[in-house]
């Protein structure tokens, strides 16, 4: 099964890492960013059309919410699922990431059979 490209959007580098590695294995191809900036290069002016956002809250300069929200309000990617991760989880943030608009939610450090399901179920 061929899957479309996914965007991962994580400052860290060992998180780009877990995800890329995940991803890899399932044989999805993906491109990184490091912030929002980039990420809306890749979506708004370079027009990648993309399966699925995997977006760090916690980023550099615009946080994943606030990336969540442009994404949402623009006509090209308002139907981009798009997925929270943090390594700052609480019961809380969880509810405020899914009641934003994100279709799933995980906490750092990732399970990667639990990762895994759920974003093949949104593709």
């Amino acid at each position: 099964m061929a899957y479309q490209r996914l965007l991962v959007v994580e400052d860290d580098p060992d998180g780009q890492a877990v995800v890329a590695h995940i991803l890899s294995y399932m044989n999805i191809p993906i491109d990184v960013a490091g912030d929002a900036e980039t990420a809306e290069f890749y979506l708004f002016q370079k027009h990648i059309e993309y399966g699925l956002a995997i977006i760090d809250l916690a980023l550099p300069g615009k946080d994943g919410f606030a990336l969540l929200n442009d994404i949402i309000s623009h006509p090209e990617t308002s139907e981009l699922p798009c997925v929270a991760v943090t390594a700052y989880h609480t019961s809380k943030l969880r509810e405020q990431a899914i009641a934003a608009g994100f279709r799933a939610y995980f906490s750092k450090p990732i399970d990667a059979t639990s990762f895994g399901r759920e974003v093949t179920s949104l593709l």
